[in-house]
């Protein structure tokens, strides 16, 4: 075991961890992002349905992630504990998320067990992969410093992947299918998407190393590691802020999709293109004009402006996150903690979020400056959940003098996940009670409805995670007399 004191890690090292999130966030962008929508206006399945998919999976999602984070802490090889989980899952996880986006002809009642039964698949090998891949962060170094740096340079990776995701994914499926409702066109878009992420996953894999291991003096024990966690304040906190803020996050993200198809004035968009250059003949656009097209980045006609100005509204703001995250993540949490940092960059998320429901439809100026700003005050959090998760299971090892860096993890990736399912069933419950009709001219009622869930209700979820941060014990003073009395335990254990 090495001492605090050597487990720095190599650049090298954190860019080949941060490319696991990068097959993560491919996945999960497209599930955030256009699951929902995928199941409305492409597989043609009701709103309420397609929510209650999300959500049902959740239930199966309690008993295998506890088992995903036992099974990873038992695991014991030459590569460590968690690293071969990456390697095992890497394959089926693309094989899953290629199922889940493929249509094929069924009835109605079939189509809901077609997807119902493949976003379980899906979000179970997910489970298998990434509660490992994030448990491999918290015990690839005890370092304070490093900790954020891994997870700093992980969000970068993320937040490229992000940025794909949401700014290529509709041209690609018009420019695979010829529109962004085509079935082919999705599929091999997820194709291209699957393949990518077993290439990164592996390179994780390879280029990573494991140097924290529980005391060796530690008993195994299923039930001390429920209890340890229940128990645990910090974890509770975490468990709270997470499931809040992926279920903001997810019904945001399905609820922008009907936003920008269905309430956004579609001249005034095809007009604010024509300004940035992204309309007309590529011919006269000169080199990048080729590329974007090359892309499906340009538009033709106003009918036609939904996949392109969604796409650019949302590389806009990933772009901005990904400044915002390696400008000011390290910088502010260095200066004020983690928590401190967290509460008030997500309380100005929640204050720029709910302002989108009394933006004007037609002023795509104003919409595109209020997701500049609100990625501006999201961006630093976004490094430091994951990084604030290792210092819990350092907290938990300080108190109980046990490890069980899987478990703790699995409890937070079963968090996330149902934040998704909730964020995506809540939109898809309220936009079906307003009226809600795919690929049609929406109702005043269902347009309401959509501006509900893409303002007001998520504004007030990110409010409750930021309350959960406040129950958040670990400041800044006490994560440092935590790490220098681990450090001491654990030189000790080596002698």
């Amino acid at each position: 075991m090495k001492t605090n004191a050597s487990q720095k890690v190599s650049m090298r090292e954190k860019v080949g961890y941060s490319l696991g999130d990068g097959t993560a966030n491919l996945i999960f962008q497209m599930m955030m992002m256009f699951q929902l929508f995928f199941y409305t206006d492409v597989f043609g399945i009701k709103a309420t349905a397609a929510g209650m998919i999300l959500l049902f999976a959740r239930f199966f999602d309690a008993f295998v992630d506890p088992l995903v984070g036992i099974l990873s802490d038992r695991t014991n090889t030459k590569w460590g504990k968690y690293r071969p989980w990456l390697l095992w899952t890497a394959l089926p996880f693309a094989v899953f998320f290629v199922l889940a986006f493929t249509t094929p002809d069924l009835g109605e009642r079939g189509k809901i067990i077609y997807a119902g039964v493949t976003y379980t698949l899906l979000m179970t090998i997910y489970s298998f992969n990434n509660t490992p891949y994030a448990s491999l962060g918290g015990v690839m170094t005890s370092d304070i410093k490093e900790r954020t740096s891994i997870a700093s340079v992980r969000f970068v990776t993320a937040t490229i992947a992000t940025f794909i995701v949401q700014g290529l994914t509709l041209p690609l499926v018009t420019k695979f299918g010829g529109s962004a409702n085509s079935s082919s066109g999705w599929l091999w878009t997820i194709v291209l998407f699957a393949a990518v992420g077993v290439v990164l996953m592996v390179i994780t894999f390879f280029s990573t190393k494991e140097r924290i291991a529980p005391p060796p003096n530690q008993k195994t024990s299923i039930k001390q590691d429920f209890k340890d966690i229940l128990s645990s304040r910090p974890w509770k906190a975490m468990f709270v802020l997470t499931l809040f803020l992926f279920t903001t996050l997810a019904m945001w993200g399905s609820s922008m999709s009907y936003y920008f198809n269905y309430v956004v004035d579609k001249e005034a968009l095809f007009v604010f293109l024509q300004k940035v250059g992204l309309t007309g003949d590529p011919g006269n656009l000169g080199f990048w004009g080729n590329i974007l097209d090359a892309f499906g980045l340009i538009v033709y006609s106003a009918e036609n402006v939904f996949g392109v100005g969604f796409s650019l509204f949302n590389m806009v703001g990933s772009l901005i996150q990904l400044i915002g995250v390696i400008l000011l993540s390290g910088f502010l949490s260095g200066l004020f903690g983690k928590r401190n940092v967290f509460v008030i960059c997500l309380a100005l998320t929640a204050l720029f979020t709910g302002m989108f429901f009394w933006a004007s439809p037609s002023n795509i100026e104003g919409l595109f400056m209020l997701n500049i700003l609100k990625s501006l005050a999201y961006a630093p959090t976004v490094p430091l959940l994951w990084a604030m998760m290792g210092d819990v299971a350092d907290h938990s090892e300080w108190l109980n003098s046990r490890r069980a860096t899987g478990f703790v993890f699995a409890g937070i990736v079963f968090a996330l996940k149902t934040g998704l399912g909730l964020g995506g069933a809540i939109c898809g419950a309220i936009i079906d009670s307003f009226g809600f009709v795919a690929n049609t001219v929406q109702s005043p009622s269902a347009i309401a409805g959509i501006k509900l869930t893409s303002g007001i209700i998520p504004a007030a979820t990110f409010m409750i995670g930021v309350i959960a941060l406040f129950f958040y014990p670990i400041s800044k003073q006490k994560n440092e007399k935590i790490q220098a009395e681990l450090a001491e335990r654990r030189s000790i254990n080596t002698k």
